[in-house]
């Protein structure tokens, strides 16, 4: 009777109107016991009103029957009910009219004024016939009696079934209102749970991309040193068995440095993977603290080893000075120092393009340019061509073609712009400006 929509469509399972099969027996059931009693009533109506009393009992099973379609037409039965109240039928029909009127999700003035209605048909019924019973004889109270009756009798009639009526409307459509905000929720949650899940993807996502960058750095500068080193090692190894034995412990020095920086970047994995075991028993339930964790836990992989700084350019230098290039660095401004990722930010970008030139213009002169400004810093690595054209491609360097989106992704990623492509003297020039 309340329920509307979607959930009324499914929920649908009785014949007709009713929901429920087991309503449409309980609403049948009320409509045969008010025919039975409207058609016992209307056999001394038939008496008073001079007629057969088959007329009256075919009267009372017709009018008693409309109980049947309370749920479907309650204005209905409460007006036919308020019609035969004068023949003193359906009682039972009344009450359980203005209950079904009462609790139906109709105006409250239409509920007002069928009661209304009711009340002051059953008083005046009720007072007429107190009244004509006083006058045979048949009560012999004062005449205080009469109005007390009938306003009793129509209060005691009207009043409690409206009143549970208001009473278990009101409960079921609180009921229909908390049930629908909770659909409401739980979708939203749903939704949440979808977002958070692709929250944490997009964790998961960047992490490995950091991984893999920060491999990249970590393995093509060491390796591609230790490849120039050992095709020098090979030229000279005859000629100049001194230089040989000093490019033969360069090469030494190198590998150690890139066995121990990856077995940082692999312990960093295996704790990252510690992590993520345990993250995956959370329940869906928590799907959002789960992606919090997971881009919780990218944060804590990046701060776990502590990256290389400014202060190793020097270092870095003198290994590809080492290794037979000719590199100048000049650095402007004041030096000081930067927060952890702008410091290795800057460090990795000219790392990168340090190997870029051992792999594509070895032999070429470059210059790295360090400028320490007010609130940025900036870098630029440009190399000539090389002396001779087979140069670039002597030691058999591969190149993957991830140098410089690393190195545009790092400096984005920190709000700062970055600059490649080849100069017009036929060499190639980095540049990348980070806010401090």
């Amino acid at each position: 009777m309340t329920t509307t929509g979607e959930d009324h469509e499914r929920a649908l399972t009785g014949p007709w109107w009713w929901v429920r099969r087991r309503s449409a027996v309980f609403d049948g059931g009320l409509a045969l016991v008010s025919a039975l009693e409207c058609a016992a009533e209307g056999i001394p109506f038939a008496r008073d009103a001079g007629i057969p009393a088959s007329v009256g009992i075919v009267f009372g099973l017709v009018a008693g029957s409309v109980l049947l379609v309370r749920r479907k037409w309650p204005i209905a039965v409460v007006l036919v009910a308020i019609a035969i109240t004068p023949a003193q039928m359906g009682f039972l029909m009344g009450v359980v009219g203005l209950y079904t009127l009462a609790a139906c999700e109709l105006p409250r003035r239409i509920i007002g004024a069928l009661s209304g209605m009711s009340l002051l048909g059953t008083a005046v019924v009720t007072f007429v016939r107190v009244r004509q019973d006083m006058s045979r004889g048949d009560l012999t109270l004062g005449d205080w009696f009469v109005p007390f009756a009938a306003v009793t009798t129509a209060l005691g009639l009207t009043a409690p079934p409206v009143l549970l009526g208001l009473y278990v409307g009101a409960r079921r459509r609180l009921m229909e209102s908390l049930r629908e905000r909770a659909d409401s929720l739980e979708r939203e949650l749903q939704l949440l749970a979808e977002r958070a899940e692709e929250r944490a993807e997009w964790a998961r996502s960047e992490e490995r991309t950091r991984i893999a960058r920060e491999m990249h750095d970590v393995v093509a500068h060491r390796v591609s040193l230790m490849v120039v080193h050992a095709a020098a090692l090979q030229a000279v190894a005859r000629k100049d068995p001194e230089k040989a034995v000093r490019n033969a412990a360069l090469v030494g020095d190198m590998g150690r440095q890139a066995l121990t920086e990856l077995r940082e970047m692999l312990g960093v994995l295996r704790a990252g993977e510690g992590a993520g075991g345990r993250a995956a028993s959370v329940p869906l339930a928590a799907v959002g603290e789960a992606a919090a964790a997971a881009a919780s836990r990218v944060a804590e992989v990046e701060g776990a080893v502590e990256g290389p700084c400014l202060s190793e350019l020097d270092e870095l230098i003198g290994q590809s000075a080492a290794a037979g290039m000719v590199v100048e660095l000049s650095v402007e401004g004041e030096v000081r120092s930067y927060a952890a990722e702008v410091e290795q930010t800057a460090y990795r970008v000219v790392q990168e393009a340090l190997t870029n030139v051992h792999k594509h213009a070895a032999g070429a002169k470059t210059r790295v340019r360090l400028a320490h400004r007010v609130s940025e810093i900036a870098m630029q690595v440009e190399n000539g061509p090389p002396p001779e054209p087979a140069s670039a491609s002597a030691a058999g360097l591969p190149s993957g073609g991830n140098g410089l989106v690393g190195m545009r992704e790092r400096v984005v990623a920190l709000g700062g712009v970055f600059v490649s492509g080849p100069t017009d003297a036929g060499g190639f020039r980095v540049s990348a400006v980070i806010p401090a």
